[in-house]
């Protein structure tokens, strides 16, 4: 099986020791599409790339067979999978990958296949979104500040994906300081009817306004909830209620409730 460098032409990798020995992913995946929308253009801010596998298992699925082993080819292929096959579908917005921080060995190096992939592929930089999850632990934050620090000095949009699901909650962004906040799908759910969840969203858009961060509310599946997020200040929107996520297709959302 061909490993994830060969979807690039004339890819060379170097400098890394895990990249020279990066063996084939025993996987097949492909890889799924959610819009993230903003209402007030009634468009679409970006796709977030989904793994999934290439016979249609989901994610839960996919990431089960991840292991130490084969962690930096698999986080390394759907990058360039995800590239491949939004740039192949005529991507014209924003597209958000999801990273593993603990398969990131040096961001100096182990950045580099994005950035041929980017460029193969033919997508800028600037339009390209690396999230990483609150709700994945960090073995060594320092570590993380680096990738982060690295991205943005490429030119990428970092972003922090689930906050409200993991236990740093605002002191994440002291440390991190990303582009953009993703609120978890827990906190949006429901927020309509739950006084407790209004009110720390609230501190967190707030917060992240406060630092030029903008604030994406994700899981929103009720005109209600949405309502709620838009009057809280919520930037952007993600969930079923716009569009649910489609295998290698770019859905486009329904915005006809509004």
């Amino acid at each position: 099986m061909p490993t994830v460098f060969d979807e690039i032409p004339e890819f060379k990798p170097l400098g890394c020791k895990q990249c020279l020995e990066a063996k084939p992913l025993d996987l097949d995946i492909t890889m799924a599409f959610q819009p993230i929308v903003d209402p007030r253009e009634r468009s679409v801010y970006a796709y977030e790339a989904l793994v999934r596998g290439a016979d249609g298992a989901g994610a839960g699925e996919v990431l089960s067979h991840v292991t130490d082993d084969n962690r930096y080819t698999f986080d390394q292929t759907c990058r360039v999978k995800a590239i491949q096959i939004a740039s192949e579908l005529g991507i014209e917005c924003n597209l958000s990958i999801n990273f593993l921080p603990n398969a990131v060995y040096r961001p100096e190096t182990c950045i580099r296949a994005t950035m041929q992939a980017a460029d193969a592929f033919d997508l800028p930089i600037n339009r390209i979104i690396f999230e990483v999850t609150e709700a994945e632990p960090v073995m060594d934050p320092g570590h993380l500040m680096g990738i982060f620090e690295e991205y943005r000095d490429r030119g990428f949009i970092t972003a922090i994906d689930d906050f409200g699901a993991g236990y740093a909650g605002l002191n994440l962004l002291n440390k991190f300081s990303p582009q953009i906040l993703k609120l978890d799908m827990e906190l949006c759910n429901g927020i309509a009817e739950n006084k407790i969840k209004k009110t720390i969203t609230e501190g967190a858009i707030s917060t992240a306004h406060a630092l030029d961060i903008k604030v994406i509310a994700e899981g929103v599946e009720s005109i209600a909830d949405f309502e709620v997020l838009q009057a809280l200040g919520a930037d952007y929107f993600q969930g079923y209620l716009f569009a649910k996520p489609e295998i290698e297709t770019l859905p486009v959302p329904d915005f006809s409730f509004m």
